[in-house]
């Protein structure tokens, strides 16, 4: 299924799009479902049965048309979590960018990098990306395939890893790089207001068996333009790493996010760097998520 968060008239709820017949299904529609992602994703198998019935019943429909699109989590309940240099193209590429503050040491690392963003820092398909605030001029896009946890725990086992997925959708890390050179650590850099595009969906795990995520391809378009175009099998640390090495000291909960690392074709692998502007156009397609694309402002 495509979960989406979505809003009309009646306010802001959890939705999935039909996309056969264009429409919405309203999950709070004659049900007691949750109006909220977090709290409907905490449901698990029992959550997607009530759905798929919704779905069958063919009731609460609205054309897609007539609503508006938010992030599958417009203000997430923790933290993003977010691996940084994990395609082996991109570590090389941010490694010799002048703007990676780790320089001198190896490219390739040999352990996850982790940090994280800020809620405040989500928006939704469509929102304009608020360059303004970054004041340094230095704003990047990063196209990010993005896990949700179901399921949560601890010590988490790899071979177990894709039993807490709960699905998929697209994040752009968007980044102020001068900041992220500046203060070493990337968190200021990486959570400024607007600076995380989030969406359009979630596809919920059945639909992408764990044998194919590595298949999907990201593609990263400005302004019509190709920068980034990678298969996941690219990552250096997969998927049950990640979550296996995330969950051994934390525990992970329903609703949890894992940006899982950008691919090469950032702004500042080229010379000059192409920083974003006010106009630009950021489009990430990751099939079968769909498309995130979102204005600069």
């Amino acid at each position: 299924m495509r979960l989406v968060t979505f809003s009309d008239v009646k306010g802001m709820r959890v939705g999935v799009h039909d996309v056969a017949s264009a429409t919405v299904v309203d999950l709070a529609a004659g049900t007691r479902l949750p109006r909220e992602m977090t709290a409907f994703v905490a449901l698990g198998k029992r959550g997607l049965q009530r759905a798929r019935r919704a779905v069958k019943s063919g009731e609460g429909r609205i054309p897609f048309a007539g609503v508006k699109l938010h992030a599958p989590f417009p203000r997430p309940a923790k933290n993003i979590l977010c691996v940084g240099k994990n395609y082996h193209d991109h570590a090389r590429e941010f490694h010799n960018s002048g703007f990676d503050a780790s320089a001198g040491k190896d490219a390739i690392p040999e352990v996850p990098i982790m940090f994280t963003k800020w809620p405040n820092s989500v928006i939704g398909p469509g929102a304009a990306i608020p360059s303004a605030n970054d004041y340094t001029d230095s704003t990047d896009y990063e196209g990010e395939l993005t896990v949700v946890i179901g399921e949560g725990g601890r010590n988490i086992a790899r071979k177990d890893a894709y039993d807490h997925v709960y699905g998929y959708t697209i994040v752009n890390d968007a980044t102020a790089r001068t900041l992220q050179n500046r203060h070493k650590q990337w968190f200021l850099g990486k959570s400024l207001d607007g600076y995380c595009p989030m969406g359009p969906c979630i596809v919920t795990a059945d639909e992408i068996k764990a044998r194919d995520v590595g298949k999907m391809r990201l593609v990263t378009r400005v302004n019509g333009e190709v920068r980034q175009d990678a298969l996941v099998n690219q990552l250096i640390f997969d998927i049950p790493t990640l979550i296996e090495v995330l969950s051994r000291g934390m525990t992970l909960e329903p609703g949890d996010l894992i940006a899982t690392g950008t691919c090469a074709g950032v702004g500042i692998g080229f010379n000059p760097p192409k920083f974003l502007k006010p106009g630009d156009v950021v489009a990430i397609t990751i099939d079968p998520i769909g498309t995130l694309e979102n204005p600069v402002s």
